[in-house]
């Protein structure tokens, strides 16, 4: 299949336009996507080509416009929610847990909500506390949504086509840090990636790096790095939080008998620490060495570039704990 060379950013800007061409239905809507084509540009050109009534620039009010999108899915509208940053989905935490993620059940399956909440979530570059959140293991925590993280272009795109394709709210959370990130794209309009399925990006056999989103992008150089040393690592991208592989992560761990769980959420309470849970339950007897976490610091994310880089977990931390596994 032929392919085109794109980055990450251009991977869902080509995704949502290509999905507002095929279907009327679909729409976006959020703060700055109009003229000023989004913070970080992947709204890009939209605006002009398809009018202010698809592109739909509001006020600040997240509430607001994510409550309106849940309404306008619900009477058949594909809306996809633009969030300036994922930390900024706080505001809207009722409509998108209360709302958005219940619907369906509470009205016996007679509603449905095609909703995508879409943006930068992790740490960008000296946005400091408030705009630096992961939130993706908050929603991966409520069932009723679906929640991906995908760590390189092409699941980008396809994942994004599965996202807007489908009839249930699905969290789309983009780390600010891969929209450089160049790859390939297939030159198809109907590529998709299914979501409950992780992919092994690099086979190993001494040990396995679990991670998502920029975190697999860490593990990979780490792997590299750890070949160096003799060390032959597995890195598992998990790219769909809710529906979790599991049976992917298990056996890859029953092969190597080691794990590392890397997430650049909080170390206490992320959803790494749920992959990390899943494993020692049910990998107990295949395990050699206890299950490690590398996750963000426990703290509000500075803004000084030097303390920021010490709270997101990086290479160095990574190898440091294939270290301690002996």
């Amino acid at each position: 299949m032929p392919t085109i060379e794109t980055t990450y950013r251009d991977a869902i800007h080509r995704c949502i336009d290509e999905e507002m061409t095929r279907n009327p239905d679909v729409f976006v809507i959020g703060e700055d996507i109009g003229r000023y084509e989004g913070t970080f540009k992947v709204t890009k050109g939209l605006w002009p080509k398809y009018g202010e009534k698809r592109v739909v620039d509001t006020p600040i009010t997240e509430p607001g416009f994510t409550g309106l999108a849940i309404g306008a899915a619900m009477v058949g509208l594909r809306p996809i929610v633009e969030m300036m940053t994922m930390s900024f989905s706080i505001l809207a935490l009722d409509q998108i847990i209360n709302h958005a993620a219940k619907i369906h059940s509470m009205t016996g399956g007679q509603a449905t909500v095609p909703l995508v909440v879409r943006g930068p979530g992790g740490a960008a570059k000296q946005l400091s506390a408030q705009h630096s959140h992961s939130m993706e293991g908050w929603y991966a925590h409520v069932p009723g949504l679906k929640v991906v993280a995908p760590a390189t272009v092409e699941d980008a795109y396809g994942m994004l086509k599965t996202a807007i394709w489908d009839d249930n709210p699905v969290i789309f959370t983009e780390n600010p840090g891969l929209y450089t990130l160049k790859g390939t794209i297939p030159d198809n309009k109907d590529f998709s990636v299914p979501f409950g399925k992780c992919q092994v990006l690099r086979e190993g056999s001494d040990l396995t790096l679990v991670g998502y989103s920029r975190m697999t992008r860490v593990n990979l150089e780490a792997a590299d790095k750890l070949a160096e040393k003799g060390v032959s690592a597995e890195v598992v991208d998990v790219r769909s939080l809710l529906p979790l592989d599991t049976e992917t992560i298990f056996a890859s761990v029953a092969k190597t008998h080691r794990a590392i769980v890397v997430y650049e959420d909080w170390r206490s309470g992320g959803f790494g620490a749920e992959i990390a849970a899943r494993i020692g339950e049910s990998c107990f007897d295949d395990l050699d060495a206890p299950v490690v976490r590398v996750g963000g610091l426990n703290v509000p994310m500075p803004y000084a570039r030097v303390l920021e880089l010490e709270c997101i977990p990086d290479v160095d931390d990574v190898i440091a704990a294939v270290d301690k596994l002996g």
